[in-house]
């Protein structure tokens, strides 16, 4: 069978190789790729958001199933187009795919069905939003409404902080269109944890729970950015608190989304905090694989990937088997120099066929009229260490980002170092 893989990041890498492995694949396809992905799937230059350009191309060449990695396509209603032409699609339709797409739509749905998460008020009156942002307690969370690339949500630890950030997304329109509207939100502490979950209606399927690593610096330190590290299991948290995440927030939101008229089916991404006591709560919810934690999850599946695809779209994801791996995943995040905000391009990497037995998926790289590897976005290499625990598969990572370089390479120190304390 013939696939088409949209999009063109580390995420979308890692999904290629994982259904590469799949005897049941044929030719794997991705739109747009990179110069890393073209060495397990050939690219096809055309963009996410060109519904009718990658319809055709699917149909022609008769591709058996599309798999559609990023959020801002899946928002914009690229499965129904896909559906519309009676092309077999793994994600969500658009009105499922809201739950990432609106902040506010998220937290208004988890309320009304009593699952676990901060409070919060929504606004989308700047003054309204600021005079009550004024009579909250310290730390605050501010988030844009909309789709914002994983930036667009603000830890303030004080007064001016939250007021230059509600500025930034309201007045200013940093995150254009998806600052319409903000959510502020209660401060949670605790350990962070993400779960990715297989999902077709009712019928949810948890992957291995990972850990992100969101701020550009070590101990979680400066902006925001769509992600710097991950490794996977968490042998820190125990599997009954893994356990009540899913029966408490990931199982009785899909029940909730087939209430409201919007079943899901694809990947759910829940990104949650366990308090101090244990308990777990929701932060966010992603209609998507997460990037990186693909990364980090997909190596350590066992399983056909393409066979769990197709079961959740043929109605038979109860039914086929789901293993794990025992080992575990370190993900080290290489990125540009000045990312998450301005950085450059096109500088040469070199050190890549020297990774040793790393994995090393692309995120924003290209090759030069001389066939180099080049820079060519903010992050641009994940670098995946597998071993028998964490402590090993950090080592390996580590070992082999080293031997990586490209001018202003940035990458944090101390990614799965929670799981060794």
């Amino acid at each position: 069978m013939d696939i088409l893989v949209i999009g063109g990041g580390g995420r979308e890498h890692a999904i290629c190789w994982a259904l590469a492995k799949s005897p049941k694949a044929g030719k794997i396809y991705c739109a747009p790729g990179n110069a890393g992905i073209a060495q397990v799937a050939e690219i096809v230059p055309i963009a996410v958001n060109e519904f009718d350009k990658l319809t055709a191309f699917a149909q022609e060449k008769e591709v058996g199933l599309v798999v559609v990695g990023p959020d801002d396509p899946l928002a914009d209603g690229i499965v129904d187009a896909f559906e519309a032409k009676s092309i077999p699609v793994f994600g969500p339709r658009k009105n499922a795919a809201h739950i990432e797409g609106s902040k506010t739509f998220m937290k208004d749905l988890l309320k009304k069905y009593n699952i676990p998460t901060a409070a919060y008020e929504k606004f989308d009156d700047y003054e309204e939003a600021k005079a009550y942002l004024d009579q909250q307690k310290l730390p605050i969370v501010i988030k844009a409404d909309g789709l914002a690339a994983g930036k667009g949500v603000t830890v303030a630890f004080t007064r001016e902080e939250a007021g230059a950030a509600l500025k930034d997304i309201m007045v200013g329109k940093v995150f254009g269109n998806a600052g319409s509207q903000v959510v502020i939100e209660e401060f949670l502490e605790g350990q962070e944890m993400s779960i990715l979950a297989f999902v077709d209606g009712e019928v949810v399927r948890p992957m291995s729970a990972a850990q992100d690593h969101k701020q550009v610096y070590d101990n979680d330190k400066g902006p925001n950015t769509g992600g710097m590290g991950t490794y996977s299991p968490l042998p820190h948290i125990a599997d009954s608190i893994i356990d009540e995440a899913v029966e408490t927030i990931i199982k009785p939101t899909a029940k909730a989304m087939v209430a409201e008229g919007r079943p899901f089916r694809g990947v759910l991404f829940a990104g949650l905090m366990i308090s101090p006591d244990g308990k777990p709560k929701t932060i966010e919810f992603n209609a998507r694989f997460g990037d990186p934690e693909t990364q980090v999850v997909l190596p350590r599946l066992k399983s056909d990937l393409l066979e769990i695809f197709l079961a959740a779209v043929n109605g038979t994801l109860d039914k086929v088997e789901i293993e794990w791996s025992n080992e575990a995943a370190v993900c080290v995040v290489l990125a540009s120099g000045g990312y998450p905000a301005t950085y450059p391009k096109g500088l040469p990497i070199s050190g890549l066929d020297a990774a040793g037995d790393a994995l090393v998926f692309h995120a924003g790289t290209a090759k030069n009229e001389a066939g180099e590897w080049i820079t060519n976005g903010g992050r641009v290499l994940g670098v995946v260490g597998l071993g028998q625990n964490i402590a090993e598969a950090r080592d390996k990572a580590y070992a082999a980002a080293v031997r990586i370089t490209f001018e202003g390479k940035h990458q944090r120190s101390d990614i799965a170092a929670k799981a060794l304390r």
